[in-house]
């Protein structure tokens, strides 16, 4: 392996606990920042409120660990910055709160990034910026398959806080020349989560927020892993999640009977999800290890 040095913000959280120690097995040295601690051995947590700008700076030009010391030759180069860190959701802080921390903590980092000469950037967006997640009353889809074209549109302060921070990743990235890509995670399965899913396929229309779809938090972290490893693609969006529907019935049919005035624009898969990760399975090569349905009885 690379042997790569990365800073991962947010590496305590719900996603984070699971991407840095596969990254960690697969060689990479990893810095933390969070506000609470990783137990992750091997990876040292700097306490750190990304939303501010002068300890990013800081935090992005520091040792890792005390060993860092030993070389004299001061703090060794980043290879990358993944930025997990966030308000997870609504609900959680006022909004405008939310909408603060998240906005300013993503621009904080990828500026700090940037102009410490680090050339990679990955930021988590999310499955919300499609409008419907924590819309007001029930809200339909544009279109199907989400596609990350698609016109995104929430109502929402953490939605419409990803949104702006995928701007601010564009922004930066044709400005510095550097890869900056935004992947817009899809709701993340841990693997003792897998119960939830009888009880999904017995109330499809609980999982219409999600768009029927999701991600297991160890495939995520092969997604992080392909963008770290691959190179020169300047600012990017992925939908990050699984390959395949939450519902027991092939997905057109499941459309036409669950969202019947929404228009699919293209012939989908079988089993596609309906937000789509096809750009994330070509460009970046991601194939998926934990479909759903070796975890569940479908009978239950």
């Amino acid at each position: 392996m690379s042997g790569k040095r990365i800073v991962f913000t947010g590496g305590s959280g719900k996603a984070g606990r699971h991407v840095v120690p596969w990254l960690k097995q697969r060689g990479y040295d990893i810095l933390n920042l969070d506000l609470t601690p990783l137990d992750c051995p091997g990876v040292n947590t700097l306490v750190t409120d990304v939303a501010d700008s002068g300890q990013v700076f800081n935090a992005l030009s520091m040792h890792f660990g005390f060993g860092g010391f030993e070389t004299g030759e001061g703090p060794a180069k980043v290879d990358a910055v993944v930025h997990f860190a966030a308000v997870p959701r609504v609900l959680l802080k006022p909004d405008n709160e939310t909408f603060r921390v998240n906005v300013d903590s993503t621009y904080n980092v990828i500026e700090a990034a940037m102009k410490l000469g680090i050339a990679k950037v990955i930021i988590a967006s999310s499955e919300t910026t499609y409008g419907v997640c924590f819309a007001e009353g029930d809200k339909d889809f544009h279109q199907f398959p989400l596609d990350e074209d698609y016109d995104v549109d929430p109502m929402d302060s953490y939605g419409l806080s990803k949104v702006v921070n995928e701007k601010t990743a564009r922004a930066f990235a044709m400005r510095f020349g550097s890869d900056i890509y935004a992947l817009r995670i899809g709701n993340v399965i841990e693997p003792h989560e897998y119960d939830l899913f009888p009880a999904f396929l017995a109330d499809p229309l609980s999982r219409k927020r999600n768009a029927w779809s999701y991600i297991d938090a160890r495939d995520l972290a092969q997604i992080v892993h392909l963008c770290i490893e691959k190179d020169g693609f300047g600012f990017q969006v992925f939908n990050a999640v699984n390959d395949t529907i939450t519902a027991n019935e092939p997905t057109e049919a499941f459309l036409k009977r669950w969202c019947p005035g929404t228009p699919v624009t293209r012939p989908m898969g079988e089993r596609e999800a309906p937000l789509s990760n096809r750009k994330a399975r070509h460009v970046l090569g991601f194939r998926e290890e934990h479909d759903w349905r070796h975890y569940v009885d479908r009978k239950s």
